[in-house]
């Protein structure tokens, strides 16, 4: 999944969360999405992190262990472990495997995750935190010399990286700029912000201002048909009454600013069938919208996104591997639409 000659995109997967697959069935599982993710052409998959899941570490192990390329973008929270042990896996993983890894930095999580590992720093304050914790890794991995920094969350004292990370295996870094302070968060970074996005349309009269790599998160369903495309996103993500209390409740407790836009969204998406698609959303199945219809009308949304701008995309979790060769049709006629 690739752009063209004037532009190159980045295309991750999803990997299963633990939580979501039976024990004896989810290291398989693991396998075979990454395998499918790089077979269909994508770049890595995503890996997350939160307190209910397997570690995202290890199962980034299990995944480089059974691909060739395909790079792990590992969910890292801050309050987990201190920036060296983070530095130190990815300059690990370069020395024993020579692959190269992603990294999403994470400010905040759920409320109760916070809450269990007595974490109540403020939103915005803690995005501060991030950027300090992600310099100090991006200095340990970018120098042979000793690494010094006095912050206001961490220090360190001529601490230097051993193995040390080849150049051409620096970590890509990702962060959420769907708030204020993650944008400026990225921008201070020099990273790729990730966002939740609006519906294509809204950037034809508002687009983007700003200048930050930037990318958006989106699941995909498409088929040769409208039809058919609906009849598969409604047999994957049914109605669930319960689920959509839970989506109430997690509301009331989070200062997720990405929750609440999409959250704002739902009056205007729902019940219509246009290919901006918050159901899965709203039912608590899945965290980011979905674009569902045929081949050419799915390009034509990401095609919008590519014009505003955007060159990375994360993608949900494939339901299996021929989900990913439908989605390289869209994205393949969606780079001959942006080249035209």
């Amino acid at each position: 999944m690739e752009g063209n000659g004037l532009f190159k995109l980045e295309v991750f997967s999803t990997c299963p969360q633990s939580k979501d697959v039976t024990r004896d069935g989810y290291l398989q599982k693991v396998v075979d999405v990454a395998q499918w993710s790089e077979q269909a052409g994508c770049q890595g998959i995503l890996v997350y992190t939160d307190n209910g899941i397997a570690d995202p570490w290890l199962v980034s192990q299990v995944i480089i262990e059974n691909t060739q390329s395909l790079s792990p973008l590992v969910a890292v929270q801050p309050i987990y472990m201190h920036p060296y042990t983070v530095a130190k896996m990815v300059s690990t993983f370069a020395f024993l495997y020579g692959r190269r890894l992603y990294l999403n930095m994470l400010a905040g999580g759920f409320k109760h995750d916070l809450e269990q590992l007595n974490d109540s720093t403020a939103h915005d304050k803690r995005y501060d935190r991030m950027v300090e914790y992600t310099q100090i890794i991006k200095m340990l991995l970018s120098t042979a010399d000793p690494v010094s920094f006095t912050g206001d969350y961490y220090s360190v004292d001529k601490l230097k990286m051993t193995p040390p990370l080849p150049p051409e295996l620096q970590p890509g870094i990702l962060v959420s700029g769907s708030s204020g302070a993650g944008l400026a968060a990225a921008k201070t970074l020099g990273a790729t912000a990730v966002k939740y996005p609006r519906p294509a349309r809204d950037y034809e009269t508002a687009p983007p201002d700003d200048p930050t790599e930037s990318g958006v998160r989106v699941g995909i369903i498409a088929r040769e048909t409208e039809d058919e495309s609906w009849r598969v996103a409604l047999e994957r993500f049914p109605e669930d009454r319960k689920g959509q209390l839970t989506h109430q409740l997690a509301m009331k407790v989070s200062d997720s600013e990405w929750h609440k836009q999409l959250s704002a969204l739902l009056e205007d998406a729902s019940g219509k069938r246009n290919p901006y698609w918050l159901g899965p959303f709203e039912n608590y199945k899945t965290f980011c919208p979905y674009l569902v219809g045929d081949y050419s009308t799915v390009a034509a949304e990401i095609g919008k996104y590519i014009n505003v701008g955007y060159r990375t995309f994360i993608l949900d979790i494939p339901a299996d591997g021929l989900e990913l060769d439908h989605i390289n049709i869209v994205f393949k006629e969606a780079s001959a639409l942006v080249a035209e």
